[in-house]
């Protein structure tokens, strides 16, 4: 398979929200994601004038994954995959693109929120790749984690 990796552009983002709801873990709906104030318009917005910067991986055109983050505070918003292609590097790669983006942007501190659970894969998958925890809690109760690039 040729995975090919780019930056984000905004006519990606009916993708984007189409493949949030396939996720293994934490997917959320079109429905959900407007709860949380993020819509097709939002993010379509934030990749157009760069402060919701993200990378995306395709496979023959189709998007299969992709990691944004928060221009303004450093913070990983979101790393999703759909669940065929995990375990290929693909979630890795898209996290580390994200991570040179923000030391590029001279960030010297990022973080995201993450399942305190260790029985849910991002728990994992993040402290492995040298994430760690904060031990505060955001407001949707997960876990603070912070990586220095």
């Amino acid at each position: 398979m040729n995975f090919i990796y780019r930056k984000a552009i905004p006519e990606d983002t009916p993708a984007c929200i189409a493949l949030r709801g396939k996720t293994r873990e934490n997917a959320f709906s079109v429905e959900q994601l407007k709860a949380l104030g993020i819509t097709l318009e939002s993010w379509r917005s934030g990749i157009g004038d760069g402060s919701l910067p993200g990378y995306v991986g395709t496979v023959e055109g189709e998007l299969v994954g992709y990691c944004f983050g928060d221009r303004n505070t450093g913070e990983i918003a979101v790393l999703a995959l759909l669940p065929e292609y995990e375990g290929k590097g693909i979630g890795k790669t898209l996290l580390d693109l994200m991570i040179q983006e923000f030391k590029g942007l001279g960030f010297k501190r990022l973080f995201l929120g993450c399942s305190s659970d260790p029985k849910v894969r991002s728990h994992g998958f993040y402290r492995h790749l040298g994430w760690k925890s904060t031990g505060a809690f955001d407001a949707a109760n997960d876990e603070v984690l912070e990586y220095f690039p």
